[in-house]
């Protein structure tokens, strides 16, 4: 049986996830695939992705991963990343697409007049390093309905053990114009600002996703990606 397998459905570097955690996780069995039956049997599911939500739904139904990808989100560690998290909720704004459901919530672009507090003109996609806020009690952290994401509450108790060893507000990688708005506020695990606060994580259960990229994340990355493999939720 395979210990990780990385979902392929054809969008995206998967090159730099394999890397990464095989650099956590040296003695895995761990594959890339693009076979449902292996993505069934791994014990633990990471899906990642880069490109448009249209595209990626596309391809994902091309390849007869829907339900695989589906179940493993429901059984087993299983870890999103990018767009491998917005794919999750059930609605996105790009392409105006529905999303696998598995998550209450949309899909939305930042803004195309952001600013800063000084007032410089911001660039979308939101592309750099950033400084990712961990909600420590997310049972009280409340979600806005703004389009910008502003009005995330930050409690002060538990955290998710994917957080194991990275510091509050480490810096993170991202790549992305869109962003998620769970419906559910116990879902939210971390926010960003560009500027305003944004959801950049996301847990329920046996299932983390991200908006950032861990593979490209140096130090706290790979931290994050060792708690995964040793994270045993069920």
């Amino acid at each position: 049986m395979t210990d990780i397998a990385i979902v392929d459905y054809g969008m995206g570097n998967l090159r730099s996830v394999y890397q990464a955690v095989h650099k956590v996780a040296p003695d895995a069995s761990l594959v890339v695939t693009d076979d449902p039956q292996v993505v069934a049997a791994a014990k633990r599911v990471i899906f990642p992705g880069q490109g448009a939500m249209p595209d990626c739904m596309r391809e994902l139904d091309a390849r007869g991963l829907r339900q695989a990808v589906l179940e493993a989100a429901r059984n087993k560690p299983f870890l999103g990343i990018c767009i491998g998290l917005q794919m999750l909720f059930e609605h996105s704004a790009e392409g105006n697409v529905p999303g696998l459901g598995v998550l209450p919530g949309e899909v939305v672009r930042f803004a195309s007049e952001l600013r800063d507090a000084q007032g410089n003109k911001l660039k979308v996609p939101h592309m750099g390093w950033n400084q990712v806020h961990r909600i420590q009690n997310p049972l009280k952290a409340t979600v806005a309905p703004s389009p910008t994401g502003g009005g995330l509450g930050r409690g002060n108790t538990l955290e998710h053990p994917l957080w194991n060893g990275i510091p509050q507000d480490a810096r993170f990688y991202f790549v992305h114009s869109y962003y998620v708005q769970p419906s559910d506020a116990s879902l939210v695990q971390a926010t960003s600002d560009y500027p305003q606060p944004f959801v950049c994580a996301a847990a329920r259960d046996n299932l983390f996703a991200v908006q950032f990229h861990p593979e490209k994340s140096a130090a706290a990355g790979l931290q994050l990606l060792q708690n995964f493999i040793n994270w045993n939720p069920l």
